[in-house]
């Protein structure tokens, strides 16, 4: 039977390659969702035909609404509209691609639609990630990551029983700066940043990558979907970004996953899942590949790694903290107003200033906290500026 799946966040890096699975596996599209971009989504929709197209920005809907104005397509506007077309699509999975904080409510909205949640997401589990992961269990919704790495690790655990986990190895590519002292950060630039030498990815997913954050977020990440402490997650710098991530068992048994970098095999993965079909990827050639190397973390040069970790062994609402200061941080970086270096500066101070979040346990409060965070992380951008 023809599958059939909703796209959130359908203009962005995972979001096109959403799409672009859905076209060569055939899946129906019921429901695309993006932000601005317009002339992108009109396209998308005239190609994929949805019941339902919502962009976030309410002027960007007007304008979609009338280039679509010969087609029986609804378009809706705005945050609430996206929750509204979630409760009425009619697809059995949803892929949350939403860039940032702005993916939580769609994440929470998914699951109490009782919808299958392909989560590329990860700010979601890393701003709510234990209230996401009760209330999937109290659904009995199946939330199937499709970040490289987590795919990974949910691949390799079916090899064995969560009791049998002794640790998880999450790999990192290093990102663009990898053997850069702290000092030698301080005159990177921001094409130095967006040059990934392996991901092609969203402006701000590179930034992180480059800072190392978008690996902290994943190890947050990894901590809520699989049920391990922090002690129990080990980060590797992988540079060829082969190996995706891997899971040591008890018996000294290392499962792991190999593929070429391509999110489409994640995406076609969570969307086919329990089943595997003909791959829309391109196949990995071990030949050509040569050879894999493995490397530590420089924690000193790049200390919101570590944070993170920090964050969720703090607990609360200290990983929000850690989501909020990073997105107004990277924000300013790439409009230009702050250094590379300002980065992890700036969420550090912000973090410290934050300690209140620890004890707070509802969403209401955590949705309080980002917003006070943000606040705070934007007085400090000021003081910043280059």
């Amino acid at each position: 039977m023809k599958k059939t799946i909703a796209i959130l966040g359908a203009t962005g890096s995972v979001g096109t390659q959403a799409v672009s699975v859905a076209k060569a596996k055939g899946y129906e599209v019921d429901l695309l969702t993006g932000d601005s971009n317009v002339r992108l989504m009109e396209q998308l929709a005239r190609e994929l035909k949805p019941r339902e197209v919502v962009m976030a920005n309410e002027s960007a809907a007007l304008d979609l609404r009338q280039r679509l104005c010969d087609t029986d397509i609804c378009v809706r506007g705005g945050g609430y509209g996206i929750l509204s077309a979630i409760a009425h699509s009619g697809a059995e999975t949803v892929v949350n691609a939403i860039l940032g904080q702005a993916g939580l409510l769609p994440t929470l909205g998914v699951i109490n639609e009782g919808k299958r949640l392909a989560l590329a997401n990860k700010e979601s589990l890393v701003i709510a990630g234990e209230m996401i992961m009760r209330l999937a269990r109290e659904r009995n919704v199946e939330v199937i990551p499709v970040d490289s790495e987590h795919s990974a690790i949910f691949q390799a655990l079916k090899s064995g029983k969560p009791s049998e986990i002794k640790r998880i190895i999450l790999t990192a590519s290093g990102g663009p700066f990898f053997g850069k002292t702290k000092e030698q950060l301080r005159s990177v630039t921001l094409s130095d940043t967006l040059a990934h030498p392996t991901w092609k990815m969203g402006r701000k997913i590179t930034v992180d990558s480059a800072t190392l954050m978008n690996k902290g977020y994943e190890v947050i990440e990894a901590a809520h979907l699989f049920g391990v402490s922090p002690e129990q997650i080990e980060v590797v710098i992988h540079r060829e970004s082969i190996l995706h991530s891997a899971v040591e068992y008890i018996d000294n048994t290392v499962i792991g996953e190999l593929s070429v970098p391509d999110m489409r095999g994640c995406v076609q993965y969570a969307v086919d899942y329990p089943d595997r079909t003909e791959g829309c990827m391109e196949p990995l050639d071990l030949f050509k590949v040569g050879s894999l190397s493995f490397a530590k973390p420089d924690f000193e040069a790049f200390p919101l790694l570590s944070l993170a970790s920090r964050a969720l062994s703090d607990g609360g609402a200290m990983p929000a903290v850690v989501n909020a200061a990073d997105e107004v941080a990277v924000s300013a970086f790439l409009e230009g107003r702050i250094a590379f270096s300002a980065i992890p500066e700036i969420v550090t101070e912000v973090y410290s200033a934050c300690g209140e979040a620890k004890a707070e346990r509802t969403l209401e409060g955590t949705i309080e906290i980002d917003r006070i965070t943000r606040e705070r992380a934007n007085a400090l951008v000021t003081e910043w500026e280059i």
